[in-house]
């Protein structure tokens, strides 16, 4: 159920229906739009009777959420949300790149790259200090010097930074160090971790999971929601098919599928939804013109020597080349980017 508000409604008429949901059992989840607050109820366990909140002075109208995933369901929030890094805004007329290091491995190597990214224009720096990978025997990650790492590169460039926990251990300290939390695929319907997550105080990357569906992705984002933070932002980043001739099977079909159910915004990460640098540029493309609101690629100042993710890792190089070509299609698509910063220092 969504409670609508007045546009003229009082604090002490928003306080009493809070309180009204409360006495029933449920909870109060107020949710600021751009004209008018509206309240959402969760907890019901079943249908509610509009008529028990539309007599309360200062509601405008009680409409029943059908939705599984009602706190990032557009029913409950008709406008998009912009979620704040900093001084980045995701969701709006802009279009944010978010690119790095798939793995954090050596200070040098971090640097570089995000001077690089930072130069050619991308918003924010992303790489993996904790790595969840498909053999044991493979990089993992440097863990805490890795974060420090990244936060050193983050402060000298002025990019936010986005990377990923792997597990609640990992979580308190990527909050520590980071400014972004990504949730990987593999640990999408990782139910604990996200609801800790949801408590954490940070905005959540949240990547769709190697074959999850479209209502799988909101329902873990209701769990985020469902704690109290609605800063998040969702990513398609390929499914697994029957293909062979990419990593995964980016299914570009998502964005606007999400926009139409949800107001979260939704990003599309071309590297690992192919896992072939010679695919990445034009899928990357092919992410802003279907509508997405921004895209996570990698970045390698020397990929063939790469401890995780070579081979779909970007040179500085193409990675400017795609930021120039990208620059010149966002206006027609009714989307921003900021100018390059030049050559990296």
């Amino acid at each position: 159920m969504l409670i609508v508000m007045d546009q003229h409604s009082t604090s002490a008429q928003v306080k009493a229906v809070v309180r009204r949901i409360e006495d029933m059992g449920f909870t109060a989840n107020p949710i600021p739009g751009e004209n008018r607050l509206a309240i959402g109820i969760t907890g019901n366990p079943g249908p509610l009777d509009p008529g028990e909140f539309e007599t309360l002075p200062g509601v405008l109208e009680a409409i029943p959420v059908t939705r599984p995933y009602k706190l990032v369901s557009r029913e409950m929030k008709p406008e998009p949300t912009v979620v704040r890094v900093g001084d980045v805004e995701v969701g709006g007329e802009g279009f944010v790149v978010i690119a790095g290091p798939c793995a954090v491995e050596n200070e040098r190597q971090t640097l570089t790259a995000a001077r690089e990214v930072r130069a050619a224009g991308a918003q924010m720096l992303r790489g993996g200090a904790f790595k969840p990978r498909t053999s044991p025997y493979s990089f993992q990650g440097l863990g805490r010097p890795g974060l420090e790492i990244l936060q050193r590169a983050g402060k000298e460039t002025g990019l936010p930074v986005v990377t990923e926990a792997l597990d609640e251990e990992s979580l308190g300290l990527v909050v520590q160090y980071a400014d972004v939390v990504q949730i990987g695929a593999r640990n999408m319907q990782n139910f604990s971790l996200l609801k800790r997550a949801g408590r954490c105080g940070k905005p959540i990357f949240l990547k769709r999971g190697m074959s999850a569906t479209l209502d799988e992705l909101l329902m873990a984002a209701e769990y985020l929601a469902a704690e109290g933070n609605y800063d998040i932002m969702l990513c398609e980043r390929g499914v697994r098919t029957f293909g062979t001739h990419t990593r995964n099977t980016l299914d570009l079909s998502l964005v606007p599928a999400v926009q139409e159910q949800s107001h979260l915004p939704v990003f599309v990460d071309p590297s690992h939804g192919t896992g072939r640098r010679d695919k990445v540029v034009p899928l990357a493309r092919a992410g802003l013109a279907v509508g997405a609101d921004g895209l996570m690629i990698e970045v390698h100042p020397d990929p063939d020597v790469a401890l995780s993710d070579g081979p779909q890792a970007l040179l500085p190089a193409q990675f400017r080349d795609l930021m120039d070509v990208l620059r010149q299609m966002a206006p027609l698509l009714g989307r921003k980017l900021p100018p390059s910063a030049g050559a990296p220092a």
